[in-house]
């Protein structure tokens, strides 16, 4: 059911971008400091939103890399800890008392 209602919205936001190219198909010039670009007006929105999102991503990757650094960190140190604690528990106790009370 939940593929099904995936499939219907990605469905209609084809659509809706289909129509918004075909409303807005006229060539438009952008002007860059080295030179300018025609092409229409859908294509370049598509392609400053992509440069957005790409752009984001870089911004946030070294932010990802350092949490994923930390983590494998953390995680060797929880291995080491761990192991510390099952030797200590195989380590045999000196000088037991007697559980019984009895002196």
């Amino acid at each position: 059911m939940l593929r099904i209602i995936r499939f219907i919205f990605l469905l209609l936001i084809v659509i809706v971008g289909l129509s918004f190219a075909v409303l807005n198909a006229e060539t438009v010039s952008l002007n860059y400091y080295l030179g300018s670009w025609q092409a229409p007006l859908s294509l370049i929105l598509v392609v400053a939103l992509a440069l957005g999102a790409l752009f984001g991503v870089l911004a946030c990757l070294s932010l990802l890399l350092g949490l994923k650094r930390e983590l494998a960190r953390l995680r060797k140190a929880a291995k080491l800890s761990e192991q510390e604690v099952k030797n200590l528990r195989a380590i045999p106790l000196k000088g037991t008392h007697n559980v019984t009370g009895s002196e």
